[in-house]
């Protein structure tokens, strides 16, 4: 899967426990009717995958989705979904519509009128 959007905010690279295990979140707006704010978090290695990127980067990012099961003290089961990414890259922006456009359609009065308009032949044409 995948997210394409603008990098709104690049946090700096955190240590989570004693185990040394790194993560570091990026949130990215989407660009959409809707826009939507999504955080993605790159843990260990790919952490150092960010520091190429600054905010208002247009990027793709390939994500995993991961969930995880942890009981509190209460005995109770809580669940925790995360979008963890795994690779980045930068969109390159499109080309102008000027360079991309179909030249225009010529008007009516370019074309000679029909001449040999046959009331009697069947119209074959499905609608």
């Amino acid at each position: 899967m995948e997210v394409t959007g603008r990098v709104k905010m690049i946090d700096q690279t955190k240590e989570v426990g004693s185990g040394g295990f790194k993560k570091r979140d990026i949130v990215v707006t989407t660009d959409e009717q809707y826009p939507q704010h999504i955080l993605v978090q790159f843990v260990q290695d790919k952490c150092d995958l960010l520091n190429n990127y600054q905010v208002g980067d247009q990027v793709k990012i390939d994500i995993n989705l991961r969930g995880r099961e942890w009981t509190n003290q209460q005995g109770e089961t809580v669940y925790f979904n995360t979008i963890q990414g795994w690779r980045i890259g930068k969109v390159q922006a499109e080309a102008p519509a000027a360079a991309t456009q179909t030249p225009p359609m010529p008007t009516a009065e370019t074309f000679a009128p029909a001449t040999s308009l046959n009331e009697e032949e069947p119209d074959d044409l499905p609608f």
